[in-house]
């Protein structure tokens, strides 16, 4: 994946003073590529409010993703000038752009409340060369009438931290929202410490979450039916031809929240605030968050300083997965049957699917990394077996993937144990009831990355990254955009980080 990355002195530019910006947003009206049709802002009002970012100081950019900007029909070259800064962080709107912040509730850490864009505005949905629609957002705009006393800005940190994750994410073949740009605004945001501020530019297929419809349901007036009719068309059109679209597309989101989240347990990842206003209807990984990848095999494992009852854990994102989905079924009950005694049967039997769906994708998944061909029954056992193993071993779950996928199981952290050998023995005789051992080879290959975005890497990456030396980010990147190549250069990004006795911590960067 080719990114192009700003001179090293621009973020050294920042933070010079903190004047105000009085100015009038201005069109940018150039051959960019923009595309705009914006189907949202032709929703009810109730869904939003219209307004302009607020603009800051100095613009510049730091990372432009050239291969995201050509597959969405943008130019560029033009995007690295100053016109491009300008647009990222808000000082000029794209033609044919409608700024909008977007109203949503959910359920944080279980309580319900209501939400919206407090630091987010969408600018418009790009409509590309091939025809796809994906909503174009700027993540640190500026305050918004849902911003609750926040100041709606970002630092660079996080934004940068996103916008690595995002793309990992993405080149690990895991459905994501992925990251356009980041550009540093010339001016401070205040946390604990005095921060860089930054916008990032974040790409959607759209910004529709699980809380936009509990928003809806909440508000009444059918504004319920408006949305899921809108979300049927946009995401899942087959569904309007359905004699229940609603029940199509209650069935359609929890399978895709069933898939992607059995892709997240197979490469170790951990979302680390699993809200309902944190889970998109189009099946994507969005906001990015306290996340981070497991080193360490454990279901408990938690890094989000604000998850203090490991509700978010590893282990539990299934249920919570199933939890959430519940609560999406709430919100289009009235939609799904007139009878409530029959819509509610009809939901739960679409939620009771959700842990058979899990099963079978993780089960996939984890043949794929095994490199188990067919179907067995004694596969499951093989599966959770090692990883008992692997978690009385403290072993690192991607790396013994990785040396099985190598065969070199001696260099696991489980060798030499008496259970290890008897477990490898059972899984070679699986794979040699199966023959085929080289397609079972590629198999492994293509299930076990040989790195992830390993948390210490990252940190080193945006520690660099603040004292103005992006080079580090870019080796980062490089290696992290193809990461099932099992390339010699990959192969420092493969080790784990040394042992220490403090817990890395991660934090949701507002």
């Amino acid at each position: 994946m080719r990114h192009f990355f700003a001179p090293k002195d621009i973020i050294r530019e920042i933070g010079l003073g903190k004047g105000a910006v009085s100015m009038s947003h201005t069109i940018a009206r150039t051959s960019v590529g923009w595309n705009f049709d914006n189907s949202y802002a032709r929703l009810p009002d109730a869904f939003y409010r219209k307004l302009a970012p607020t603009p800051v100081r100095a613009p510049k950019l730091v990372v432009l993703n050239e291969r995201l900007a050509a597959e969405l029909g943008l130019n560029a070259d033009l995007l690295r000038g100053e016109e491009g800064a300008a647009v990222f962080a808000g000082n000029k709107l794209p033609e044919g752009a409608e700024p909008l912040a977007q109203a949503y509730a959910g359920h944080q850490f279980g309580y319900f409340t209501m939400l919206g864009d407090g630091r987010a505005l969408l600018l418009g949905e790009q409509i590309t060369p091939s025809g796809e629609r994906f909503d174009i957002q700027l993540k640190g705009s500026g305050r918004t009438p849902f911003s609750r006393g926040g100041d709606g800005r970002a630092a660079l940190g996080p934004m940068l931290r996103e916008y690595i994750i995002s793309e990992s994410m993405h080149a690990l073949g895991i459905p994501t929202t992925r990251s356009l740009a980041v550009v540093t605004t010339g001016e401070d945001v205040f946390r604990e410490e005095t921060l860089p501020g930054a916008v990032l530019v974040r790409v959607a297929a759209s910004h529709l979450r699980v809380g936009t419809f509990q928003y809806a349901a909440a508000r009444g007036g059918g504004l319920i039916r408006t949305l899921a009719d809108y979300a049927l068309k946009r995401h899942f059109p087959k569904g309007l031809e359905e004699p229940n679209p609603y029940l199509y597309l209650l069935h359609q989101v929890v399978d895709r929240q069933a898939e992607l989240i059995a892709r997240w347990l197979q490469v170790g990842f951990i979302h680390g605030v699993m809200n309902t206003d944190n889970m998109s209807i189009a099946g994507e990984t969005i906001d990015y968050g306290p996340c981070a990848f497991m080193d360490v095999y454990d279901p408990a494992t938690v890094f989000s300083s604000i998850d203090r009852q490991g509700r978010y854990a590893y282990g539990n994102q299934p249920e919570i997965g199933a939890w959430n989905l519940a609560r999406f079924a709430e919100s289009i009950l009235s939609l799904l049957h007139d009878d409530e005694d029959e819509a509610v049967g009809m939901a739960e039997e679409a939620i009771r699917q959700f842990g058979t769906l899990f099963r079978k994708y993780w089960l996939s998944g984890f043949r794929t990394k095994l490199g188990l061909l067919g179907e067995e029954t004694e596969d499951e056992a093989l599966i959770r077996d090692l990883l008992a193993l692997m978690q009385q071993a403290r072993a690192d779950f991607t790396n013994t993937f990785r040396l099985l996928t190598l065969g070199r199981p001696e260099e696991t952290a489980m060798y030499g144990t008496d259970q290890f050998a008897e477990w490898e023995k059972r899984w070679l005789a699986r794979r040699s009831r199966q023959g085929r051992e080289e397609e079972a080879r590629q198999l492994m290959r293509r299930g076990n990355p040989a790195i992830i975005p390993r948390n210490h890497r990252v940190e080193e990456a945006l520690a660099a990254a603040a004292d103005g030396d992006l080079t580090v980010m870019e080796r980062l990147l490089e290696a992290l955009a193809d990461p099932y190549a099992y390339r010699p250069e990959q192969e420092p990004y493969a080790d784990p980080p040394a042992p220490t006795s403090i817990p890395y911590r991660t934090f949701c960067g507002t």
